[in-house]
């Protein structure tokens, strides 16, 4: 496990290990089925079990720990149906998004969102981590302008199983060239103010991961649910 930073004693102890155990869950540094012990974390972290429990519960309640009274804790499998309820959350909620900043017509914005792209293609075969936070940012920016950027931390919080879905199929030959592919015809159909080619777009690009999950779960059979 990586080194644990130095808390901010400014602010409570608890969202912060949660946000600190969260990113490790999603990255897969804390892989399926790893072992987590409050005494150890709080032993890491320079705190009481509390808080560190406090963000345990949380994470399950996401469904990214299982909690098995007086026994352990491990960092879940991916599970399926949840991944596929993400997606269809997310789904709905960006169809929208493209659809109202095709319609709004800003040049401004589609041309923010087109060098974004950029900087993610020339991310594409380097940094996976670098290239993970370009995307999300892009998607984000969205969001953002759509005027429901709130909805993006919802979408946020429910994606923890897709999210790590997504982790294990980027390495696969060919696949951040084809999130920037995506990423530029969604970002060309709202610069032509054509809702209906942002939505095809984005409903292409949202549909990749779970089209491959058969191939994921040969790759990964401990990291993913039957």
């Amino acid at each position: 496990m990586k080194t644990i930073s130095k808390l901010d004693r400014t602010r409570q102890a608890g969202p912060q290990v949660f946000d600190w155990l969260r990113e490790a869950i999603i990255s897969l540094e804390l892989a399926p089925g790893t072992p987590l012990s409050r005494a150890e974390l709080a032993e890491r972290f320079d705190l009481s079990q509390t808080p560190v429990r406090d963000a345990l519960i949380q994470l399950s309640q996401e469904g990214l720990v299982d909690i098995f009274p007086q026994h352990a804790t491990l960092v879940s499998r991916i599970d399926l149906p949840s991944a596929e309820q993400a997606q269809f959350l997310r789904c709905a909620i960006e169809l929208e998004v493209v659809r109202t900043l095709a319609l709004a017509g800003d040049a401004a914005l589609s041309a923010r969102l087109a060098a974004q792209v950029d900087v993610q293609a020339a991310l594409a075969a380097g940094e996976r981590e670098e290239f993970i936070a370009s995307d999300q940012s892009f998607h984000r920016t969205m969001y953002e302008a759509a005027g429901v950027p709130d909805l993006y931390e919802l979408v946020r919080r429910r994606s923890g199983h897709l999210d790590r879905l997504r982790r294990l199929d980027l390495p696969s030959p060919g696949n951040a060239e084809r999130v920037v592919r995506d990423h530029r015809r969604i970002v060309e159909a709202i610069a032509a103010s054509d809702p209906d080619a942002a939505q095809a777009a984005l409903r292409t690009h949202l549909s990749g991961t779970l089209g491959r999950v058969a191939d994921i779960r040969a790759r990964h059979p401990d990291y993913v649910t039957a």
